[in-house]
């Protein structure tokens, strides 16, 4: 499991592992680099590529304590979702399917920096690197998470704060989302793309685009009317109707690439 900027494996994407986990999945997590319990600064990614190397190292260091025969599958939330594709496209195939819940594939031009900052980012990124000076329309928890108590949960994280990004780390952010856009058509591992219609962080046109141009045979995209980017933030009911769904085709996944038999698990990475 991958998550995304500001957040971490614990709190939410925890909820979401033991949801997998009572599903019969083996599920890890990594902190990235700034973010909950791991080292450096805090949300500070200047460059992506350390992230991905970190992921990669850990994935393959825990699939070794299992059975190879296991299925493997990568989850990515947000950023994590790019992460995931970049992972993809540097190690080919080794997994069975990748899940993109909100995946940043594209940043919303409704929560970008407002014009003129981002045309003179690469300026302050290059001058003052870690200013946290990128203004956003909106803190990523107030307009990720639909249900009040989820969003006020999402803050009382101790780990956590508010705090605007970091001036490089924003303009890596749109790099990244270049490199990934410049590149679907490279993506040939089943997909499910899962994403909140509503969406004011992450752009649903470009989840769209990953489905239309990606080269997986084996790709489904669920856009969800009127549900924002944390899908986890929603009512239980729309909750249950997402992740019932997720888990749903990662056991049809799974049971497809272990020939409808195997020793009944799976790992979600």
């Amino acid at each position: 499991m991958i998550h995304g900027f500001t957040g971490e494996s614990s709190w939410f994407v925890q909820l979401t592992a033991i949801h997998f986990a009572k599903s019969g999945f083996i599920a890890c997590a990594i902190d990235h680099q700034g973010h909950g319990f791991s080292d450096g600064l805090q949300y500070h990614i200047p460059d992506i590529n350390p992230v991905v190397d970190d992921c990669i190292s850990y994935f393959d260091s825990f699939r070794a304590q299992h059975s190879q025969s296991l299925p493997s599958f990568l989850y990515a939330e947000s950023l994590g979702g790019a992460i995931a594709l970049l992972i993809h496209l540097r190690r080919g195939m080794p997994w069975d399917g990748i899940v993109l819940n909100g995946a940043m594939c594209g940043i919303s031009p409704k929560f970008k920096p407002p014009w003129p900052l981002e045309h003179f980012l690469s300026a302050v990124a290059w001058a003052v690197p870690t200013w946290q000076v990128v203004p956003t329309r909106g803190s990523i928890p107030q307009v990720s998470f639909k249900e009040e108590w989820k969003r006020k949960l999402a803050v009382a994280s101790p780990r956590r704060t508010q705090a605007r990004p970091r001036a490089a780390t924003a303009l890596e952010l749109m790099r990244v989302c270049r490199e990934v856009q410049e590149r679907f058509g490279e993506i040939d591992v089943p997909l499910l793309i899962i994403h909140g219609g509503d969406d004011v962080v992450c752009d649903p046109g470009c989840a769209e685009e990953l489905h239309k141009k990606a080269a997986s045979k084996d790709k489904t995209i669920r856009i969800f009317p009127g549900l924002w980017h944390q899908l986890v933030g929603e009512s239980q009911e729309d909750v249950d109707l997402v992740f019932n769904g997720v888990v749903e085709w990662l056991r049809e996944r799974a049971e497809r690439a272990a020939g409808g038999g195997g020793d009944g698990g799976a790992s979600v990475a």
